[in-house]
């Protein structure tokens, strides 16, 4: 008889305790130039994000011109006075660099990332583009021509139509934030070269810009490296612009952007309410995301699992704009997509959600479940530099104090069920909200009126 062999297994691995963890607190300076530096070392991180925040918000622009801050943003990587556009680009690729841009309301934003021993090189670069953007006739051109293209593309999307129609139907028809971030085909065709050159002299200048650069720098000379290349980008010390005040109109009703035939309805539900500054937002956040903020909230329980509705409805908070005086606005929505037959049961399913929770408050589990999930994963959020950079240029952005971020993350754990139910309840009153609803008016109108939920306004797809 042969013996079986033994087999020896190696000890299971503990879990080793727990390390506190924050989020990580930057360094501030200032340039020669005015320019305004925030810099993190996170050591290991050998990929260094570098974030340009610029003060040219959408409500800059002029009349008749919206999208010629997007138009901007975009031309910025398209050539300087030392490098044609294919130059440039070829450049930045052998730095191994990415470089992004885009315009909203805040302002204008520039997003590098790029490995810590090219970061010379790209750092120069993005300098030349913000010191002497080239905005050659041709590539100005071409921009718009790309922009122009993409439009029909957007109003063909369910989600970005119903955004589209929110904004018109919350804010006056004079406020920016009424319009699309990106210009409708009307204002971007009249964009050219000179338009956007305009723009960019009257707004762009280092004195009310703020760079924020964060990774391992371990070995690298910041303050040399950011005068020889940032530090060279001049301009006037003219003041940050005031932020006008955000008003919107939120007195419940219905808008139905019709699309014949369409199979699903897309539903996209707001208001506007308080923003970061507010005391109320930790608890805001917290009760938004038990009602909607992951598959296991009360929106998809009712609406996907117990009712198959649907694949997803989710509920969230997004800062619009905010200003030095704390005041601001962030939009409050939920959003999702339902087969076009049980649109008028999936509102009715989902309003009744709502009055449940003003009635009955939320369970200390689904606080509990939403702390763990927002505060105890918030390390592995910002494992990388770009995470840390994003959110330390959305603080700048809002006016918000550098330790906004960590303090937010205590405020939660500390939040209780009580604090999170009335925030939420605050947040969605059942009376005050817009409802858009992009799917076949047909269809789905006489349901949707007999809700009551509020006036039901039939507009077309375009």
């Amino acid at each position: 008889m042969t013996e079986l062999a033994t087999m020896e297994f190696h000890p299971q691995p503990r879990a080793g305790e727990a390390k506190p963890w924050a989020f990580p607190a930057p360094e501030r300076g200032t340039l020669a130039n005015g320019l305004t530096v925030l810099h993190c070392h996170r050591p290991g991180q050998q990929v260094v994000a570098v974030e340009i925040i610029l003060d040219a918000p959408l409500d800059a622009e002029p009349a008749g011109l919206d999208g010629v801050a997007t138009i901007m943003a975009r031309a910025f990587s398209e050539g300087t006075d030392k490098h044609s556009a294919e130059e440039f680009a070829a450049e930045l690729e052998r730095c191994g660099a990415t470089l992004d841009a885009h315009a909203d309301h805040p302002g204008v934003r520039l997003s590098l990332e790029v490995p810590v021993s090219r970061l010379p090189k790209a750092l120069g670069l993005v300098a030349d583009a913000l010191r002497a953007p080239a905005f050659a006739d041709s590539e100005v051109e071409r921009l718009v021509r790309n922009r122009l293209d993409e439009i029909p593309h957007e109003l063909a999307n369910p989600s970005r139509r119903a955004a589209k129609e929110l904004s018109k139907e919350l804010f006056p028809a004079t406020a920016r934030m009424s319009r699309p971030r990106q210009g409708t085909a009307e204002t971007v065709e009249d964009i050219d070269s000179a338009a956007v050159r305009a723009f960019y002299e009257k707004h762009v200048r280092p004195a009310t810009a703020t760079a924020v650069v964060v990774g391992d720098l371990t070995g690298v000379d910041l303050e040399s490296l950011l005068g020889d290349t940032l530090g060279a980008w001049t301009g006037s010390q003219a003041q940050p612009r005031p932020v006008p005040p955000v008003t919107a109109d939120d007195a419940g009703r219905v808008v139905v952007v019709d699309r014949p035939g369409a199979v699903q309805t897309q539903l996209l539900i707001g208001r506007i309410g308080a923003d970061r500054h507010d005391r109320v937002w930790a608890a805001q956040v917290l009760g938004t995301y038990c009602l909607g903020g992951t598959l296991t909230s009360r929106l998809d329980r009712v609406l996907r699992e117990e009712k198959g509705y649907t694949y997803g409805v989710r509920a969230f908070g997004q800062v619009l704009r905010s200003a030095p005086d704390g005041s601001g606005a962030a939009m409050l929505a939920i959003s999702g997509s339902v087969d076009t037959p049980n649109t008028g049961p999936a509102l009715d399913d989902l309003w009744k959600v709502l009055r449940t929770l003003a009635a009955e408050g939320l369970t200390d589990a689904e606080r509990d479940v939403a702390v763990q999930n927002l505060v105890g994963v918030a390390p592995l959020k910002y494992e990388t530099a770009a995470a840390v950079a994003s959110t330390l240029a959305d603080q700048v952005e809002q006016h918000l104090p550098d330790d906004y971020q960590a303090t937010l993350y205590q405020q939660l754990a500390a939040t209780g069920t009580v604090e999170a139910t009335a925030a939420a309840v605050n947040a969605f009153p059942v009376d005050r909200l817009v409802t858009v609803l992009v799917g076949d008016a047909a269809q789905i109108k006489e349901a949707v009126e007999a809700l009551g939920i509020g006036e039901v306004k039939v507009v077309a797809a375009e």
